[in-house]
Formats: structure tokens, C-alpha cells, sequence
């Protein structure tokens, strides 16, 4: 029996029989895996506090033979103020499920890891929009799957580019003055400088940004469009933050 040690957050559980639970956990190590978790409702069992949503810990996993069985963990984070602040849990699972539908089970990025890891942890602090953080994840997670927005060039003709008023939605990119503009989504430039910003900078320097709410709406309707073309479905918890926005 090989056992695996990797850092880990739990994206989604569910009961499993009478005393299990069942997790999805994206890891550094593995990718995202399903691990079972043999007598994780009992509340004096190990694995009580390491199996609860958004737990951050480091975990010793084995392979069965359908599923990984989880066999220890040791508490890194439990974002308790994530769990206390409806906002902020409400971001937090879509950050979640974004990595539950964008990547395949075992798919290894540790560089996409990092900054998952990154944005809970910014998440979890007051000194961030948290909107334009979330935007920062989806380019990044859209990046790193295959589907990033090319803002630098023209998407049809290749020619550098500095601003456009287009992005064309076939060819996930700006478009030049130049070119034909059908299947394209018309925004500003301001939004397109504020979009081109975001998909380079880290995280962290998000607090420089102040951006109105129409250049937030111009932003977040090119990110879903491309979010819910190339993914297996829509994130439910979509829903949940149009809520919360309104």
C-alpha cells in the first residue's frame, strides 16, 4: 500500500453509509482527487475537524481501488472566517466549484494551486475587493486550462495591441481596428485595461485597483461567457452571488 503526503482544501464532501464521508479535495500533489473517509461523522473520530468544507490541512491519503482513503490530516487553516461571513463563504465555494468543473480528477498544477491557495487566504481578510478577486481567479483558472484571454494581440490578424474595444469570443482575445468583429462582445476600454490588468497581476495587488460597477459587470460577463462554454456546467453557486450582490 503506497501512501501518498500532500497539502489539500476540501471543495465538497457528502455522507457516505452511516458513519463516512465521501470528499473531493483539490491537492497539491495529486490534482483533485475523491477520497473516502471512514468514520468521519463520528464526532470523536480524527477526522472529524479535517473533513469539514474548506479545511486546509495536510493529509495522508492511500489509492483503493476506486477511491483514495484518507487516513490522517493536520489542520493548516480552517478559514473559520470564511464560514462566519455569508460574502465571504458564498466567494469561497465559487472559488471551490470553479476548481470542481475546470480540471479533471489527478490534473497536477501547482502553480494554479498556489494561487487557490492565495485566494482563499485573501478572501479571509477585509483588505480586498472581493469581486475583482474572484475575476482574477477565473482568468487565472482560465489560463491555466487552456481557455486564457489573449489581450496583447490581435486574436485574428496577430498584431500587438494595446487597447481594444472587442473581444472576440471565438478566439478568446482582443481585436484590432482592422479586423471583422463578428462573434465579438463589444467593451470599453477602460474595461478592457482594467480585464488586461487583471490577467497579469498577483492577486495581492488587487487593492490598487477601484473600478466602478459598470466596468465589474463588463468584466464578469466575458469571464462567465467563457467560464460556461468551456466547462462541464454552470457554477450553481452563480446564483448565490448575483444574490448576495443585489
Amino acid at each position: 500500500m503506497s501512501l501518498f503526503k500532500t497539502s489539500g482544501v476540501i471543495i465538497k464532501s457528502a455522507d457516505y453509509k452511516e458513519n463516512d464521508k465521501l470528499l473531493w479535495i483539490y491537492t497539491e500533489e495529486l490534482g483533485k482527487i475523491t477520497a473516502i473517509a471512514k468514520g468521519a461523522k463520528k464526532n470523536k473520530s480524527r477526522l472529524f475537524s479535517v473533513t469539514s468544507p474548506l479545511c486546509y490541512s495536510d493529509y495522508v491519503v492511500f489509492k483503493g481501488k476506486n477511491l483514495f482513503n484518507l487516513q490522517e490530516g493536520k489542520i493548516i487553516n480552517s478559514f473559520k472566517g470564511l464560514m462566519s461571513n455569508l460574502d465571504k463563504l458564498t466567494y469561497a465555494s465559487y472559488v471551490c466549484e470553479l476548481i470542481d468543473i475546470g480540471l479533471e480528477d489527478g490534473e497536477i498544477d501547482k502553480n494554479l494551486y498556489i494561487e487557490f491557495i492565495k485566494t482563499l487566504y485573501l478572501l479571509n481578510t477585509d483588505a480586498i475587493d472581493y469581486e475583482l478577486l474572484i475575476r482574477s481567479f477565473e482568468l487565472k483558472l482560465l489560463k491555466a486550462t487552456g481557455y486564457g484571454i489573449n489581450l496583447e494581440t490581435c486574436s485574428i490578424c496577430k498584431r500587438k495591441i494595446r487597447t481594444s474595444k472587442y473581444i472576440n469570443l471565438q478566439s478568446y482575445g482582443g481585436i484590432c481596428e482592422n479586423c471583422n468583429k463578428d462573434h465579438s462582445i463589444h467593451i470599453s476600454k477602460e474595461a478592457y485595461a482594467a480585464l488586461k490588468f487583471l490577467n497579469k497581476i498577483d492577486a495581492s495587488r488587487i487593492y490598487m485597483m477601484k473600478l466602478s460597477g459598470d466596468i465589474k459587470k463588463q468584466i464578469e460577463k466575458i469571464n462567465l461567457y467563457f467560464i460556461s462554454t468551456n466547462y462541464s456546467r454552470k457554477p450553481k453557486s452563480l446564483e448565490m452571488l448575483n444574490y448576495i450582490k443585489e
